[in-house]
């Protein structure tokens, strides 16, 4: 009777709330709740070149855990290891010093692109800067022995770089070179975040470096023979883009192609490797070596995958990022085959992949919303993505970011609009009309400022001068 009596007053189940309400409260909330991040690394060293970057608690704002993002980097240098080092040390200071302080998270990400190109540039320039003036480890800030850099090294090491920002289920991806990053999501759909800049593969690139004065042939043996891949001369360069490479032509550039992506709230899997990796094992073969296993033992399998398969002819570095909803996560008592069969789950075996510019408003393939990509370095293309994208296209940033979004909350008067770097008047700034402040009809204030060094690099990426040198690798 007693039990009967408690069943008669307990009260009923409140009724279900209505969807509206349910997104309203998701909306104030700031969005879904976060997910969590496992990620792994490995590789194997031939010449020594490759870096990596892993810094998974990083803030927007000091102090506040609700800010939180990460950022996971490959490096892959070449004739030397300076550049990559300088880049693991500062590119992600500079990206962070391009965004505008004391804005929102979504604010903040709508920015990200556009302030990952000016951060490669400014990387690159300063770089380059340091390095003109007879390198050491002082003069470049890297934690490296004195012996790693020698004026020579310094003077023409490059490196590729590949930088993954994710900010909750927003995965933004900013790349020069060929390292390459792949997003393998719960679907089994996979695709392709970075494009790689070989002049060997890409067809628009060796159009650009050839309108813009180099020169795309390969090594010519004697008797005339040709062997070897494309490459850019003068230089002898495979790439069209690094940071770096100061003995190269100025048609070799920093400038990335960026890609931002949103994940369903399935979460996904980024595989970030150099190209001893993808020398080795297609996109799908490197899902497919690691699909089901932890991100740590995934990054291990995928390495050991490659130098099966091709043996170790190149530095070989993985890294693997799972993005995991906090409704899949695991407990650490779980036995590892329990922890297999939950990430067999999540990374299914099917294989999709997909690259391509967005035409003004986001695209969605499978779980994933595409937000934004842009790769294209000429004038025409990007004045048609103003027309119909919020974010800047790659070299819009060098004539537009002075005018619409300002890097730093107020830009003084003589700050170059890319670089960042403050100079005295007269002092080789120039405006984007074309002509120094000496010599140019306009106002001052008519353009955006550009220094020397940032108007070359435009110059030289919209062909409209020839730039030769005699430095050969």
């Amino acid at each position: 009777m007693m039990a009967t009596s408690a069943r008669e007053t307990r009260l009923p189940p409140p009724p279900p709330l209505p969807l509206a309400t349910l997104i309203g409260r998701e909306l104030r909330a700031g969005g879904s709740e976060r997910p969590a991040l496992r990620y792994g690394h490995a590789g194997f060293a031939k010449r020594g070149e490759d870096y990596f970057l892993v810094k998974p608690d990083c803030l927007r704002v000091p102090g506040d855990p609700a800010s939180a993002f990460s950022v996971f980097a490959v490096f892959d240098g070449h004739n030397g290891v300076s550049a990559a080092l300088y880049s693991k040390e500062h590119l992600l200071e500079h990206v962070i010093s391009a965004l505008p302080p004391d804005i929102g998270r979504d604010d903040w990400l709508q920015a990200l692109p556009r302030a990952l190109v000016a951060g490669f540039v400014k990387a690159d320039i300063d770089f380059q800067r340091k390095a003109s003036i007879r390198p050491s480890p002082t003069s470049l800030t890297l934690s490296v022995p004195a012996n790693a850099l020698s004026t020579r090294s310094g003077e023409v090491s490059g490196t590729t770089a590949t930088l993954v920002v994710i900010d909750g289920f927003t995965v933004t991806v900013a790349s020069v070179g060929d390292s390459r990053c792949i997003l393998d999501t719960q679907g089994g759909e996979l695709q392709l975040l970075t494009v790689d800049h070989r002049l060997e593969e890409n067809a628009e690139e060796r159009e650009r470096v050839t309108a813009s004065g180099g020169e795309v042939g390969r090594l010519n043996l004697f008797g005339g023979q040709e062997v070897g891949p494309l490459r850019c001369w003068p230089g002898g360069l495979c790439l069209s883009r690094s940071i770096g490479d100061m003995d190269v032509g100025e048609f070799i550039v920093p400038i990335p192609h960026v890609k931002q992506v949103k994940l369903s709230n399935a979460g996904g899997r980024l595989i970030i490797a150099s190209d001893g990796i993808w020398d080795a094992l297609s996109n799908e073969a490197a899902a497919k070596a690691c699909r089901g296993l932890p991100a740590e033992l995934a990054a291990k399998l995928v390495v050991k995958q490659a130098l099966k398969t091709s043996g170790l002819k190149d530095d070989t570095t993985c890294v693997v990022v799972d993005i995991i909803p906090s409704d899949h996560l695991t407990s650490p008592q779980l036995s590892p085959k329990k922890n297999q069969n939950k990430l067999k789950s999540l990374f299914r075996r099917r294989s999709h992949s997909s690259v391509g510019k967005l035409g003004g408003k986001s695209a969605s393939f499978g779980s994933v919303e595409e937000l934004f990509e842009e790769g294209s370095a000429m004038l025409e293309e990007r004045y048609a993505v103003l027309a119909v994208a919020p974010l800047y296209s790659s070299w819009t940033c060098y004539c537009r970011l002075g005018r619409n979004l300002s890097l730093k909350a107020a830009s003084p008067p003589f700050r170059c609009a890319i670089c960042q770097v403050d100079q005295e008047p007269f002092e080789g700034l120039m405006t984007d009309n074309g002509g120094g402040y000496c010599s140019s009809p306009y106002p001052p204030w008519d353009g955006p400022h550009l220094c020397l060094d940032c108007r070359k690099k435009k110059d030289a990426m919209e062909g409209k001068r020839s730039s030769r040198s005699t430095a050969c690798r």
